[in-house]
């Protein structure tokens, strides 16, 4: 394992934070006259969820093959991110790295609590700038790969968990639609390494907003004491249970999803609007065209809506892949711009 001292990094008043205790962390059972928690006594839904989610972790644990101390589970990716900079960064003091163009919550998260950004862009072939990135004192940096927008698996990121001082957050949220390995399996040799993935895209589960973060059980431990007490719902745990004992839907999807991106990407490069298309490990592909603001507006008045992404990348729109129909009558709408 890599030498590293966790606590240097972890802002000093949550290294000494008693966590608040539920009524469920003080008692565990599942069956009793429960008179604890202020609870109403009557309904199907009238009690707090497990505040640690282990039947959740349980199952996701065969399935990723990740112990589940080394597992937390967030309200959505966002509260994953968000909890990253109250556990590590002091306002107006730590600084942390993006890498633009990428998701844009890190930037909002870091402005909603006060936390200092440098941009380090990518390079002109959607790369990290690694030297730029090892040569900047910062207490984090975020990673998205496959990345969102450019759609690209990143380079060197494992150099940079190595070479960083600091902690290293690499987002997987569309680690499923890779040929790239994730970094899960990494998580136990680099304590200073958190992966984050999701529910929301190849699992399809978008509305129950159910996150992942995977890193030391040090760093799940910060986790735990930082979070709301009942962070994720009963109805959302439960219904990521159900879906993880459909492995073969889950399977059978992301293929659909897969051989469906290779289709849309064989006409795309047919149509005269479009100038190119980026090579796609995610389930989105970002497309060069004529005219981004035009194109888009024009496919959002027959209905059809993509992304406009002229703003971060020229002329550019970013086309998540749709059901079959779908992606034939976005074809059909652009062969008549």
């Amino acid at each position: 394992m890599q030498s590293f001292d966790l606590y240097k990094y972890v802002r000093p008043n949550i290294v000494s934070l008693k966590p608040y205790s539920s009524a469920r962390d003080e008692f565990k059972g599942k069956e009793g006259i429960f008179l604890d928690a202020n609870e109403n006594p009557i309904g199907a839904l009238n009690r707090y969820p497990d505040p640690y989610q282990v039947e959740l972790k349980a199952a996701l644990s065969k399935i990723k093959n990740v112990a589940p101390e080394n597992i937390f589970i967030g309200n959505g990716s966002d509260e994953v991110i968000d909890l990253v900079y109250r556990i590590f960064c002091d306002i107006d003091k730590d600084v942390v790295i993006t890498c633009p163009p990428t998701y844009g919550m890190y930037e909002v998260s870091a402005n909603i609590n006060n936390i200092p950004i440098i941009n380090i862009p990518l390079t002109n072939d959607f790369e990290l700038d690694v030297d730029k990135i090892l040569s900047t004192k910062a207490k984090i940096v975020f990673v998205c790969s496959p990345n969102n927008p450019t759609a690209n698996s990143l380079k060197n990121i494992e150099y940079i968990i190595q070479k960083f001082d600091g902690i290293v957050f690499v987002d997987e949220a569309y680690i499923d639609f890779s040929e790239q390995r994730s970094l899960l399996e990494k998580i136990n040799e680099y304590p200073n390494l958190i992966v984050s993935q999701t529910f929301s895209k190849a699992w399809g589960m978008a509305a129950v907003r159910v996150g992942t973060a995977y890193a030391s059980k040090e760093i799940i431990g910060l986790y735990n004491k930082v979070k709301p007490p009942y962070n994720v719902s009963l109805l959302n745990q439960q219904a990521v249970i159900d879906a993880m004992k459909n492995i073969e839907l889950f399977e059978k999807n992301t293929a659909l999803i897969l051989s469906q991106r290779e289709w849309l990407h064989k006409e795309l490069s047919s149509l005269g609007i479009v100038k190119k298309i980026y090579p796609s490990d995610a389930n989105f592909l970002l497309v060069e065209v004529t005219d981004a603001d035009f194109i888009y507006n024009t496919l959002a008045n027959k209905k059809i809506v993509t992304r406009n992404r002229n703003s971060v990348v020229k002329n550019c729109i970013r086309i998540t892949v749709g059901t079959p129909d779908e992606n034939i009558e976005l074809i059909n709408a652009m062969k008549k711009i």
